[in-house]
């Protein structure tokens, strides 16, 4: 039978089709947006606890941590994951859900707990989260996620190690937390967060790597800096400037340029940790 060669025509689009969507990650692949958290989480098959960290050995101040573990049989890395000014939301404890899928034992903070006096909930107000968040000075957020990461390098199932990523306040806190060169801390991701000064980048001993929209200049201005300084000492520092994506795009991907921007960018997140905590 002769085949008709409008047949062959759509076979081969719907092949083209196929391959296309296959160069791209699966929806699951990747940290979930805002509006798919709460499900994400509610389906997850990974084990989640709460722990109470203390910010410093004998210390009376505790902060509240969201921690899971991924499905492995080794020992895995841990990674730290810093919120946004809006504290542990169920988007935050989304993320570390989805780097516990990619093999991490992902430590989700509170670093608005000592303040709060507990776990944030998703009822901050903007007005209230920016009040907090100026007490949390780089010198508080240091210590408490050097706390945090000295707790999950101690966890019987964890490697020596650990990694940071933030997200916009958490970004610019994970870029400081290079500059800050803790015991055991290997890498950094910093999501569209801004870069701390020359002298302070002069300081960093770990590879960075910065994730960032396009149609964010107030953070992107910053790039620079952190390029030119990090060249000069010799250091890793690479940056991604995704187009037509705005500040927040990890958690914003109900749109579509933010969306895109995810779908590169978590792959990118991944690799990074994969070639320097191991």
């Amino acid at each position: 039978m002769r085949i008709p060669t409008t047949g062959v025509i759509i076979v081969a689009l719907s092949g083209a089709l196929i391959a296309a969507r296959s160069a791209q990650p699966p929806a699951r692949a990747i940290a979930p947006g805002a509006a798919e958290a709460a499900a994400r989480l509610q389906s997850s098959p990974r084990h989640a606890e709460w722990a109470m960290i203390a910010t410093a050995p004998g210390s009376k101040d505790w902060i509240a941590a969201w921690v899971v573990y991924p499905e492995v049989k080794k020992n895995a890395p841990v990674v730290v994951v810093i919120h946004e000014i809006f504290g542990l939301t169920a988007w935050v404890r989304g993320v570390a859900d989805q780097l516990a899928a990619d093999g991490y034992i992902a430590i989700a903070p509170d670093l608005l707990s000592v303040e709060r006096g507990g776990a944030t909930t998703d009822t901050l107000t903007w007005d209230a989260a920016r009040t907090m968040i100026r007490n949390v000075t780089p010198e508080k957020m240091n210590a408490m996620v050097a706390a945090v990461g000295r707790y999950g390098m101690a966890l019987p199932a964890a490697a020596k190690m650990y990694g940071v990523v933030g997200y916009c306040w958490g970004g610019t806190a994970s870029f400081n937390h290079a500059v800050f060169n803790a015991p055991g801390m290997k890498a950094a991701v910093v999501f569209y967060g801004s870069s701390p000064t020359a002298v302070e980048i002069a300081k960093v001993k770990v590879p960075v790597l910065g994730l960032y929209g396009e149609n964010d200049q107030r953070v992107n201005t910053t790039i620079p800096v952190a390029d030119s300084t990090m060249r000069a000492i010799k250091g890793m520092f690479v940056s991604k400037v995704y187009p037509n994506a705005g500040h927040g795009f990890l958690r914003a991907q109900d749109q579509p340029a933010n969306r895109a921007a995810a779908l590169e960018a978590w792959p990118e997140t991944i690799g990074w940790f994969k070639k320097f905590l191991r």
